[in-house]
């Protein structure tokens, strides 16, 4: 039978031109229903477009290692307006390739050692503020603490989160994944404007640097003296897409994930116990290296748990170069598929009670995890795997270890802890603790 005689997958276009899409960002359990009605496929309409939902290792591994050949990477369209056409994220084929080994300088185990001091430093300084608010909203000050973090080690920028940048961040940041209607009272309409802004003040920052005589060893030093292959430095206008698109990588997606470590180790007491065991081997007075890290097991193992539990990116969206055919069906042309993360790692064939926190799934001895790397993808898979990978697992790191040997912390009651997905994972009340010193 060829391709074009096969069925498409089942599934349900829903209303005209919108499909689905507002279940899609109002329903954060939308695709688990629905693969409870249709099986690990379904098809649907969002924004306009036809769209496949598909989980699991196979279907991960199908849609990642035929990058360029089925599929090239496709973003919403509020997405790809607010990331702007020079952004790594929206580049494909060779550019792509070339852009990703520039970008790749900074985040190399040289460049990543030298950002340990800093970030230390300003997890001390959040630390102390903590506890001297005793109770806190968390997830707010979360997001200034990566911010800081970001715009010190990619910009060089003191204190971001407090800048004008900082707050004009905030607001493109909301519009990412909305409705692209660029009105004035819409979350895309307002970060529209704040992306030009935006612009204006990063060329600033960029112009500063080009003609200071000391470059630094932030990530926006080595950009501007990265030379690609023919010897060509990067233009002003790639400099701001492919900077704002670090300062979004760097700090969205790791907020959510130290937001998740602290939620889910709060609720677990035993598996606070264990890291704070482990952390007893230590001398607190001797430097944290890149080696030392390496030497703490089990918060590898917590770490990989929740990003398995909580993945800050729920998925991935690919348009479909060329007719293919997967599991049987038909995939057209012109669709969008998006491959999903957070329903693959909840998979029951390739984990145990998958709906539990069991960091010790992940031990080295462990027999309960599935040999196919595609069942275990927060960082995504192929050639697109997130640049920044190793960047956020050290500051989680940082950040855990800070955490664990000098403070206590405890939800409050009454929270709604459920979870917000877009544009990433985090409790709806936005994380109410109680803080101090241990």
């Amino acid at each position: 039978m060829t391709v074009s005689n096969l069925p498409l997958p089942p599934g349900d276009f829903g209303l005209p031109l919108i499909g689905d899409t507002l279940s899609f960002f109002r329903d954060s359990n939308y695709g688990e229903k629905q693969h409870k009605k249709y099986g690990p496929i379904f098809k649907t309409r969002l924004l306009g477009s036809p769209t496949l939902f598909v989980k699991g290792a196979d279907a991960n591994q199908f849609v990642l290692t035929n990058e360029n050949n089925y599929f090239v990477v496709s973003w919403p369209p509020s997405t790809q307006a607010l990331l702007g056409n020079l952004s790594l994220a929206l580049q494909t084929g060779g550019e792509h390739q070339n852009r990703r080994k520039l970008l790749a300088q900074a985040f190399m185990p040289r460049a990543l050692s030298s950002y340990i001091d800093t970030v230390q430093s300003i997890t001390h300084a959040y630390g102390e503020k903590w506890t001297k608010a005793t109770t806190l909203t968390w997830y707010p000050e979360l997001r200034d603490y990566t911010f800081d973090v970001a715009c010190k080690l990619l910009v060089g920028l003191d204190q971001g989160a407090q800048t004008e940048l900082g707050h004009l961040f905030e607001t493109w940041c909301k519009g990412l994944f909305s409705i692209p209607l660029a009105l004035p009272w819409t979350r895309f309409g307002q970060a529209k404007q704040a992306r030009k802004q935006l612009l204006v003040l990063l060329e600033e920052i960029i112009r500063q640097r080009q003609q200071s005589q000391a470059l630094g060893n932030d990530a926006l030093s080595l950009l501007i003296q990265a030379k690609d292959e023919e010897g060509n430095s990067l233009g002003i206008d790639e400099l701001k897409d492919q900077v704002l698109l670090l300062l979004f990588a760097g700090h969205e997606t790791l907020t959510s994930a130290v937001a998740s470590f602290c939620l889910l180790v709060a609720q677990h007491p035993q598996v606070l116990s264990a890291l704070r065991a482990e952390q007893t081997a230590f001398d607190p007075a001797s430097p944290i290296t890149l080696d030392t890290l390496k030497q703490m097991p089990y918060l590898e193992q917590v770490l990989q748990e929740v990003l398995r539990l909580i993945p800050p990116v729920g998925g991935g969206f690919r348009k479909v170069l060329k007719t293919c055919e997967f599991n049987g069906y038909r995939i057209p042309k012109g669709w969008t598929v998006l491959y999903e993360i957070n329903q693959t790692h909840l998979n029951p064939d390739d984990y145990r009670v998958p709906h539990q926190f069991q960091p010790e799934r992940f031990a080295k001895d462990a027999e309960t995890i599935q040999p196919n790397k595609y069942s275990y993808v927060p960082f995504g898979g192929g050639i697109r795997e997130c640049l920044g990978k190793e960047f956020a697992r050290l500051e989680m790191k940082l950040f855990a270890v800070h955490l664990l040997r000098g403070y206590r912390w405890e939800l409050l009651p009454d929270q709604d802890l459920s979870m917000v997905v877009v544009p990433t994972p985090h409790p709806r009340d936005n994380l109410r603790v109680q803080f101090g010193r241990l």
